[in-house]
């Protein structure tokens, strides 16, 4: 299992989970939930108390990766398979994103 911290605007709005099947869960906190001046992070994964559940990683944090050779680059230069979305995720999204959404390895150590 890997999980990593959603940032929006530098302030921890939930977690997203690879779990050992490769299915994927993303929460909202609570504190995030309950403030209405916080915003949903997407229009595809609103603020709700229910943890949303994908088979894939959702289409929301997949379309943050890179593609076709800055892909290639990323994950030669980084050791990821090209396969390993989520590693990929992490990687490049904790510093490299548009917008206002970064994603944080939690390390399990």
């Amino acid at each position: 299992m890997r999980a990593a911290k959603v940032l929006y605007k530098d302030a921890e709005a939930g977690v997203i989970t690879q779990h050992d099947d490769g299915s994927f869960t993303f929460r909202y906190h609570t504190l995030w939930i309950e403030d209405n001046s916080k915003p949903g992070i997407s229009l595809t994964l609103p603020k709700t108390h229910q943890e949303y559940n994908s088979k894939t990683l959702f289409p929301f944090f997949y379309n943050m990766l890179p593609e076709g050779s800055n892909k290639q680059v990323v994950c030669k230069y980084n050791r990821i398979d090209r396969d390993d979305y989520f590693g990929l995720l992490m990687t490049v999204a904790k510093t490299d994103s548009i917008g206002a959404v970064r994603i944080l390895k939690i390390d399990n150590t």
